[in-house]
């Protein structure tokens, strides 16, 4: 008589970036459990990431406007055997609380451990993001208190919070690239769609000119924004070195700024049918397809980056407030990306603006930039 499936539910987490660090854990289990039924509880925002990832078999979505015990509810219905829960908060173990899922998994916090059957306490050597008062900020670029940059080792990385919950169920706890599963159909209609002046899309697609793609958003905070004029310089360069097309990516609210940047390629003499602005013109999946048909983005640290490195773009990334060495794209260490940064006395501060010069951004020169892609597309 054929047993019953082991039932996984594992709680995502709600931002683009967290959801593709997390999916080396999810990729663990799935290796762990290959017979179990995993299915992921996910924000609707974040629900076609998923589509086609090899590591779950189905999605389960909720809107924010969804009350937890709506939420709890649905999930009680399914009957879930053992539930992993991925975020800190109270509510995402409140959700899995209610729906009665008999074990409970996640990190032990505040509030909320009364609610787990099993509370995985604080990893030990978990490096925490904390944010830097601007008097500490001060103090560090003027050198009145010693930074504390040689303190950061291999396991300083964000992946290695999922890593290791999932290790305490049982999968190995080692690195591995994150992955966003995309087809060759998907990128063939992204060029079909963004593909400029007839030009072609992809060097390594069957000829024409490459594509570029430059990301000059963050939605985290100016603070993570490598400056407009910088990236239009480094553009210009570019094309001015190689045959290429422009792709501008970003969000609905990231429209006037990537605006600016096509605006000013177009300025330094890039021909009209090489630029292409996506800025709130993609969904979720569509961003996801245009990345992978990308041979390399130019992005600041924020969401696109972490899904361009999962569908196998290399990306260069300026890094000034945030440290590549915790949240940087792919595998940690990986060659193939190139992340410039200054290492300033005071960086990484995690602030949404930054209290003095913002000498980590401004320092990175568009040269910087343009030589890291020259080395990503000699690569």
């Amino acid at each position: 008589m054929a047993t019953t499936p082991e039932k996984i539910l594992v709680r995502g987490v709600n931002w683009l970036g967290d959801a593709v660090m997390s999916t080396p854990a999810l990729a663990r289990l799935r290796e762990a459990k290959p017979n179990a039924e995993i299915v992921l509880l996910t924000p609707e925002k974040l629900s076609g990431l998923w589509d086609g990832h090899p590591a779950i078999n189905r999605v389960i979505t909720f809107t924010p406007a969804e009350s937890v015990l709506s939420v709890g509810r649905r999930l009680r219905a399914e009957r879930f055997g053992t539930a992993v829960i991925f975020p800190n908060s109270p509510r995402s173990a409140l959700e899995a609380f209610l729906a009665g899922v008999p074990a409970r998994l996640g990190y032990a916090r505040p509030w909320r451990s009364w609610l787990l059957t099993r509370a995985v306490p604080p990893r030990t050597d978990e490096v925490r993001m904390q944010k830097r008062s601007p008097r500490e900020v001060r103090a560090l670029a003027e050198g009145r208190i010693a930074s504390e940059k040689g303190g950061l080792h291999p396991r300083s990385h964000h992946m290695f919070q999922y890593l290791h919950l999932v290790e305490s169920a049982g999968a190995r706890g080692d690195a591995m690239a994150p992955m966003i599963a995309v087809t060759a159909e998907e990128v063939k209609r992204a060029c079909a769609r963004f593909g400029t002046g007839g030009l072609g899309a992809g060097s390594g697609r069957g000829g024409g000119a490459m594509v570029i793609g430059i990301n000059a958003g963050a939605e985290y905070g100016p603070a993570k924004r490598w400056p407009v004029v910088h990236f239009v310089e480094a553009g210009a360069k570019l094309g001015e070195r190689l045959n290429c097309v422009f792709w501008i990516f970003g969000g609905a609210s990231d429209r006037e700024l990537s605006t600016e940047v096509a605006t000013g390629l177009r300025a330094r003499g890039v021909a009209e049918d090489r630029v292409r602005l996506l800025a709130g013109e993609t969904s979720l999946r569509e961003l996801c397809a245009a990345l992978k048909a990308c041979d390399v983005v130019l992005t600041n640290d924020t969401g696109p980056m972490h899904v361009a490195a999962a569908v196998g773009t290399r990306v260069v990334v300026p890094f000034g407030s945030t440290s590549w060495r915790m949240t940087g794209p792919g595998l940690p260490g990986d060659p193939g990306h190139r992340f410039l940064d200054l290492q300033v006395p005071c960086s990484p501060c995690f602030r949404r603006d930054c209290p003095i010069d913002f000498r980590c951004m401004t320092g990175i020169t568009p040269e910087m930039a343009v030589q890291a892609v020259m080395g990503v597309v000699a690569a």
